[in-house]
């Protein structure tokens, strides 16, 4: 479904992304790791055309979007939906309001099929009730549970995540990991998720890529990746501050 051929990115001197490439299957759930400032929050929106690499390609559906001209570039983040890590929900506007605001922007539909959409979407996330509440109300995993809905608002065929559990205790992480992962099952969308968190990523990942010093170094299954010999891989994944990972 995505595909980012020999794909190169730099700001200046600062090489972010080195000849990546990579295939996103549809209809599961990928997860992207690695340290932090290793190219994750470039590489998406690379993917939604917010930049444009220096060198590659990237295709959707076959089309390649780093050759589309803005207009077209519009229609194609149509069919993505986002999750933010802080939610970045409008703190003056209700719960239903923020959900409904892509559906009045980007749509024709009549305030009553708005309005049983924003329901729909909040039962979905398990917030029934809640769309006359605001942001500044809610716990932070339930702003998070409420940036999902609106999310999936579009009935988008992508969804990123990133850092869904970015600033939530261990309890809520677990019940953010478990949402995706129903979420997903359900509706059968093709989910790309940027996380540091190791145990909501085994929980959720079919697959695992992982960026190090602007490099793809490793991509495969959830299993193969987390049983590799790979030691950077290896001290990833054990949290240790001794091996090749240098800690700055």
């Amino acid at each position: 479904m995505i595909e980012f051929r020999g794909v190169h990115k730099s700001f200046g001197k600062q090489k972010v992304l080195d000849d990546v490439t990579l295939e996103i299957p549809q209809g599961r759930t990928s997860v992207i790791i690695g340290p932090s400032g290793t190219g994750k929050s470039v590489f998406i929106k690379l993917l939604v055309g917010l930049l444009k690499p220096d060198q590659g390609e990237i295709f959707i559906h076959g089309q390649d979007i780093t050759k589309l001209r803005e207009r077209d570039l519009y229609e194609v983040r149509k069919k993505f939906g986002m999750l933010f890590q802080d939610g970045a929900l409008f703190d003056s506007m209700t719960v239903g309001e923020n959900i409904a605001f892509p559906l009045q922007r980007h749509t024709k539909k009549k305030d009553k099929e708005i309005k049983e959409i924003v329901a729909m979407k909040l039962a979905q996330v398990g917030l029934p009730g809640v769309e006359y509440k605001y942001p500044g109300e809610l716990s932070g995993g339930m702003r998070k549970r409420v940036g999902i809905a609106r999310a999936l608002a579009l009935e988008p065929e992508i969804v990123l995540f990133d850092e869904p559990n970015s600033g939530l205790d261990p309890v809520m992480s677990d019940a953010i990991d478990k949402l995706i992962l129903r979420m997903q099952k359900e509706l059968g969308l093709t989910f790309i998720v940027i996380s540091h968190d190791l145990d909501g990523t085994f929980q959720i990942a079919d697959r695992i890529a992982m960026l190090y010093k602007s490099k793809l170094i490793a991509v495969g299954e959830a299993a193969e990746i987390r049983n590799s010999d790979n030691p950077i891989l290896k001290q990833f994944f054990s949290r240790s501050s001794e091996g090749p990972i240098q800690v700055v």
